[in-house]
């Protein structure tokens, strides 16, 4: 598992050497929010198969 220095790192490797503060800022809030999903995805109950497409049915078009 990297550490959030790993991760960090990791950005700021792969954007360019004349990227602003704000593009940074954005890829860490990305960086931030998909952990923050996937942790409540770990933690909260979720629905099988069948309940996600029974609540999505009314929209899918077949």
């Amino acid at each position: 598992m990297n550490t959030i220095k790993d991760t960090i790192k990791s950005i700021l490797n792969q954007l360019p050497d004349n990227c602003s503060i704000e593009d940074i800022q954005y890829h860490l809030y990305v960086v931030e929010k998909v952990r923050q999903g996937i942790n409540i995805a770990d933690t909260e109950s979720r629905l099988k198969q069948g309940e996600a497409e029974g609540i999505l049915s009314k929209w899918l078009i077949e």
